[in-house]
């Protein structure tokens, strides 16, 4: 049981790794004026969505992963990963399935409410979908150990919550710019880099026979 929750973990924070990668990609493109509507709007909408179901599994994995005791951490940081996967999912369905085919054909005045524009009900959506994964990491961060290997995991989900004050600022400044986006670069740079070290714990979990947790 252990060999497929390790698995599962593994391959789950690996793709949301790349997925993250990817977005970060396509976001700077964007930046530099590279990417243009809708095709900048598509790739970051859907990698973004490639993150969601990832993460979730990931951290599924390691909240059956965890040893009892600390399964309160890990049981808080899966309730605050649900939240973050409700509220973002939400917001890319809507901006990929409703508002980009229809902005395409010229009907984008019709679901202006719809579209995700600084400060709009998708905006406010995708900006709490944020802080509840910093929350997510921030609950998990002691679920791991202070030594080793789980040290530099532990601290980097540890500084990936401590990014999202600066998210919400970016979201919820009344004047946004894309040089307040700038702020989000730890972002870009906390969330692959946990996500990868995470694969790697479970990685390390399923080849160490005997250990049947974290």
């Amino acid at each position: 049981m252990y060999k497929t929750i390790f698995n599962v973990g593994f391959w789950s924070a690996l793709i949301a790794f790349v997925a993250t990668v990817a977005f970060d990609i396509a976001q700077v493109l964007q930046l530099l004026g590279i990417l243009s509507f809708p095709f900048d709007q598509v790739l970051i909408y859907g990698f973004s969505l490639c993150i969601v179901v990832p993460f979730l599994l990931a951290m599924l994995a390691l909240h059956y992963a965890s040893p009892e005791r600390k399964k309160l951490w890990s049981h808080a940081a899966l309730l605050f990963t649900v939240m973050y996967v409700i509220f973002v999912t939400a917001n890319y369905v809507v901006q990929l399935a409703t508002v980009i085919p229809l902005t395409i054909s010229g009907q984008g005045e019709d679901i202006r409410l719809l579209a995700q524009t600084p400060h709009s009900m998708f905006w406010d959506f995708d900006a709490i979908g944020y802080v509840f994964m910093g929350l997510a990491t921030l609950f998990a961060f002691p679920v791991f150990k202070n030594q080793g290997y789980e040290k530099w995991l532990k601290y980097s989900f540890l500084l990936h919550a401590l990014v999202t004050p600066l998210i919400a600022f970016v979201y919820f400044y009344p004047n946004f710019s894309d040089s307040l986006l700038l702020l989000g670069i730890p972002w870009s740079v906390t969330a692959p880099v946990s996500m990868l070290l995470l694969a790697i714990l479970f990685r390390k979990r399923w080849n160490a026979p005997g250990n049947p947790n974290l």
